[in-house]
């Protein structure tokens, strides 16, 4: 199953969407350069294509597997792994105080496309190490970060985040599992999670567990949630393993995708109690688990985009080589079947899947240019802003970007035909593959709540509305613009939906409606990553048409992007104006009594 990283489109996006060059202005990033960032994405292409993509089709058929304690990873994972932290690519982005690289986050984002992307199976392995990294580092005792992190930014030890339980999926503060302080500075762990991506397997030496649980006397609810971090093996003093800890797998999920990911069932003290040690203070777990979560958030939301982008390339190599029916309007000549490419709804449904991948990824990118900036600006305000940013676009990135695989990876099963539906062809993975990211990490149904009722709000309003004035004049420049004036009368339209929705949903929260409010959050999530999807791309058509007027640049590539912004402001954006009715209406039916519907029978 082949998968090609696309250097040139992930590198235009960083470049003239993103905006990666302008990092390089601050202190921590001065020796970010142009031949660096190049170098990085050329190798982690070849890494990518070479090491992990090939392992994808065959660990999806032969899948985790357990044998008594241990979990077996599928061949050729363990020794890929291997490789991947001797060449350090689990460092790109990490503090370099504690053996990272130090590189942007925008950059690390790009990196980890690759990885989900070729395999989102082994993928997801180090996009958990990379949230233990951040939750640690922000949260961590001084000895939390001297034993763990120099081990978790090498990939020498993995991490995992251990939130679910039978009876506690969505709804966090129900969890049961129990921790009771031992006396000496720790604690034993006790209870049962399911869904542990990564819980137990043979690629690395040891696995942090992350693991949320009660004190005795906690409060109810989320208020009384604490974070503890409890290792696969008890670190010793010089930072190597030590003896085994009470903390195993008792099962492995079979499920409709990411076979080669083993998702664990984790029992935490059967015997004398797991050992742990408090991360944060007591009763304030969900703050430190949310670094971990945000962190991880985006992380799915790239996982989208790679996982469409390897759809989009098995759909197109498919297109290119399945002869099928004449050429539009030489149904009588004499000619061969053509390639089905040449059809004009194989061709939009191609163009579909290539306009939802560029935006998602263009999205993404965004929210890890403003981690970025939150994180190392040297303006305070600056800072602030950009962390306002952050956090209204996280939502966004993960859900938007998920949901578009999806379509995606559906849509490159239609391309493929009967053939699509059969296992042979490859396509039906990706398909299988990318139906959790909508899931896990926060259902997309939690994230438009989290949009509409925690990120609306912020700085009273202040943050979205700042945001929409930026599309409101990217879309108005645009307008006035030769050759892109379509594409900028569409923008302003989708612009003034979402400023309509956006009112609607404050009115909605200032008369202390919720319920109103929360019917609409998914169809507004939608209009809001569709809108914002057309701006990035209208950006990016911009950029290509004055570097093309400069004579810079792959003219093939620059006029591709063009005709993609196009593209999608005629055939995606009204999307964001169909949405807008069930925002402003929608709610009442929703909330409407349907007798009889929700009650047991």
């Amino acid at each position: 199953m082949s998968y090609f990283p696309p250097v040139a489109d992930i590198r235009f996006a960083l470049d003239q969407v993103a905006g990666l060059p302008d990092l390089s202005r601050f202190e921590a990033f001065r020796e970010l350069a142009d031949d660096l960032e190049a170098a990085v994405l050329d190798e982690a292409a070849k890494f990518a294509r070479d090491a992990i993509a090939p392992l994808n089709g065959s660990g999806d058929r032969e899948g985790a597997r357990r044998e008594g304690r241990e979990v077996v990873t599928p061949k050729g994972f363990r020794d890929a792994y291997a490789r991947f932290v001797d060449a350090g690519w689990n460092a790109i982005a990490a503090p370099a105080a504690f053996g990272g690289q130090g590189l942007p986050h925008t950059l690390g984002v790009a990196v980890q496309e690759m990885w989900q992307g070729a395999n989102m199976a082994f993928g997801l392995c180090p996009l958990l190490t990379q949230g233990a990294i951040e939750a640690l580092t922000a949260h961590g005792t001084d000895e939390h970060k001297r034993l763990y992190l120099p081990k978790l930014v090498s990939g020498a030890w993995t991490g995992t985040m251990n939130l679910t339980e039978p009876q506690a999926g969505s709804d966090v503060g129900a969890l049961k599992a129990r921790a009771e302080p031992a006396g000496d500075g720790t604690y034993r762990i006790f209870g049962t999670k399911i869904f542990i991506t990564w819980g137990e397997h043979d690629c690395a030496e040891n696995i942090v567990h992350l693991v949320l649980a009660r004190l005795p006397g906690a409060p109810a609810g989320t208020r009384g949630i604490s974070l503890f971090l409890v290792p696969k093996f008890l670190a010793n003093a010089d930072g190597s393993p030590g003896a085994r800890n009470d903390a195993d797998c008792v099962g492995l999920e079979e499920k409709l995708g990411i076979h080669g990911s083993p998702t664990c069932v984790m029992s935490f003290g059967e015997k004398d109690g797991a050992i742990g040690t408090l991360i944060g203070a007591e009763n304030k777990g969900m703050a430190c688990m949310f670094t971990m979560m945000n962190a991880a958030r985006l992380n799915v939301g790239i996982q989208g985009v790679g996982i469409a982008e390897a759809a989009f390339q098995k759909a197109l190599g498919y297109a290119r080589e399945r002869r099928q029916g004449k050429a539009p309007g030489r149904q009588h000549d004499t000619v061969d079947m053509v390639a089905i490419v040449h059809h004009p709804d194989v061709r939009r449904t191609l163009l579909t899947m290539k306009a939802l991948t560029e935006a998602a990824r263009a999205i993404c990118y965004a929210t890890a240019h403003a981690i970025d900036v939150a994180r190392h600006h040297p303006d305070e305000r600056a800072r602030a802003e950009a962390k306002l940013r952050e956090e209204l676009l996280t939502p966004v990135a993960k859900a938007w970007s998920t949901d578009a695989a999806v379509e995606v990876a559906s849509l490159g099963v239609q391309v493929h035909g009967g053939m699509g539906y059969i296992e042979e062809t490859g396509a039906a993975q990706y398909y299988r593959d990318a139906r959790i990211a909508p899931i896990y990490e926060g259902t997309n149904g939690i994230q438009a709540i989290d949009l509409v009722m925690r990120k609306l709000p912020l700085d009273g309003g202040g943050a979205v509305e700042r945001y929409i004035g930026e599309m409101e004049a990217e879309a108005a420049s645009l307008a006035a613009r030769d050759g892109l004036s379509g594409l900028g009368a569409a923008l302003t339209k989708g612009v003034a939906g979402l400023r309509a929705a956006t009112a609607f949903l404050h009115e909605e929260l200032r008369r202390n409606r919720p319920a109103r409010a929360l019917a609409a959050a998914t169809p507004y999530l939608d209009l809001f990553g569709t809108v914002a999807g057309g701006v990035y791309l209208a950006r990016g058509a911009a950029a290509a048409a004055k570097m093309m007027a400069a004579g810079e640049g792959d003219r093939r590539l620059l006029e591709t992007r063009v005709a993609l912004a196009r593209f999608y402001g005629a055939n995606i954006l009204p999307r964001a104006e169909a949405r807008l009715p069930a925002i402003l209406a929608g709610a009442e039916t929703v909330l409407d009594d349907f007798p009889g519907a929700w009650e047991e029978t």
